[in-house]
């Protein structure tokens, strides 16, 4: 289904940018997205057999109200072929299509404590120079780090954690034994 997700969202970031809309289409899919994610019933509507694609389209048409003609299209694409399932899966690649493109890259700072907020403006800014990316910066509280720092960018992750070394020590003094 994951080779499938990435064909659709694909061709809707192709349609998009040739059309000049990709940042609209961007927002409105994530939208369309969300709303169903945080219904069951829209789930359920969607993605049920039981109703028709007609109904299915009836209703798409009378719940998106200005919604871009190439959306539109796209979703009922989705209903026809009996896709929308995998809407959430298409939406993750269309964003990862659209990060790669505007040059954005996601990092998230985790420590055991709040970091000061000079500090995460100084990390993401160092980061942004080295990548030569726009960063989007979160940051996280998780007191199972003991202490120091875990930095993940993008799918790597670098972790600077007290808890990560006491763990290698632990392995290191277990297999010496």
């Amino acid at each position: 289904m994951e080779g499938v997700a990435r064909v659709y969202a694909e061709a809707l970031f192709e349609s998009a940018k040739d059309r000049g809309k990709l940042d609209v289409i961007h927002d409105q899919l994530g939208k369309f997205s969300d709303a169903v994610a945080g219904s069951r019933e829209l789930q359920t509507f969607f993605f049920s057999p039981y109703f028709s694609s007609a109904e299915k389209a009836n209703a798409l048409e009378a719940a998106i109200d200005g919604a871009e003609p190439e959306l539109l299209n796209f979703l009922n694409l989705l209903i026809e072929k009996h896709r929308m399932p995998a809407i959430f899966r298409i939406r993750k690649t269309f964003d990862e299509l659209w990060a790669e493109e505007n040059k954005r890259l996601e990092v998230t700072i985790t420590s055991a404590v709040e970091l000061d907020a000079d500090v995460v403006r100084h990390l993401g800014d160092e980061i942004g120079k080295q990548t030569g990316r726009q960063i989007d910066l979160t940051t996280e509280v998780d007191s199972d780090v003991i202490g120091g720092l875990v930095v993940q960018v993008g799918n790597m992750v670098l972790d600077a954690s007290i808890k990560s070394k006491l763990e290698r020590l632990r392995r290191e003094i277990a297999h010496a034994a």
